[in-house]
């Protein structure tokens, strides 16, 4: 009976599997959109593109994907597949080089770089997708959470936290990578100080908005040699 039961859960699983591997595409594409502003977003709500039009307008916005590993930048179609969960563990080995993927699009004539990043909340892992100039300026953000509590650190997928990102610099005013700190009571509840490097945290969420705030510096600050080379081109 066992082996009977085992045999068709894995059956099962292997006929369930492309359509799991088809939910994730959508939903990576989705956030990546997001990201950029593409959404069906209405009034303090968070909407994405419809499923069915997801594949279009992803081919049309996204027109390279590239994967950067040290020195080298390579063009991968397939680049928001790359498990960052798996890059994140290969890279406490010292010797292994992270490979970063990182989706390019042009909006309105202008250039933007959507970056995946991956850290730790209260309870387990949050992760995101940040759109950028080539000054690392931020377009848009996404970001989501595995078990957040609710109402608290879960908010941080919420329109009035995410909103708030758009138009923050990354770099201080000094020129140095500063990130973004999601700050309590830094005196600026609407948000208008683009270049203080903060944004309003979320009341109750001390250690979530710090995880946010450490994913954003320690991934972003990975990208830091492709963006100079793209000041020096």
């Amino acid at each position: 009976m066992v082996v009977v039961v085992g045999s068709i859960l894995a059956f099962a699983a292997e006929g369930l599997k492309g359509n799991i591997n088809e939910n994730k595409r959508i939903e990576k594409q989705q956030n990546i959109l997001y990201a950029l502003g593409i959404n069906e977003n209405e009034e303090g709500s968070v909407k994405f593109i419809s499923k069915k039009d997801v594949a279009e307008a992803f081919s049309k916005n996204i027109t390279k994907q590239i994967i950067i590993q040290g020195d080298e930048v390579t063009e991968n179609p397939e680049a928001y597949l790359l498990d960052l969960k798996k890059e994140h563990t290969a890279a406490k080995d010292p010797s292994h080089k992270r490979r970063l993927p990182l989706f390019i699009s042009e909006i309105d004539g202008e250039t933007y770089y959507v970056a995946p990043i991956l850290g730790k909340g209260l309870w387990d892992a949050i992760w995101g997708f940040v759109a950028m100039d080539k000054d690392m300026v931020v377009k848009g953000v996404f970001f989501d959470h595995k078990g957040e509590t609710p109402g608290l650190g879960a908010n941080i997928n919420q329109r009035f936290f995410m909103d708030d990102f758009s138009g923050e610099y990354l770099y201080d005013t000094s020129g140095n990578f500063a990130g973004i700190n999601v700050a309590k009571g830094n005196g600026d509840p609407k948000n208008e100080r683009k270049t203080d490097n903060k944004v309003d945290a979320i009341a109750g969420s001390t250690i979530t908005g710090n995880g946010v705030t450490a994913m954003i510096k320690d991934e972003l600050k990975l990208y830091i040699p492709y963006f100079k080379t793209l000041k020096n081109n």
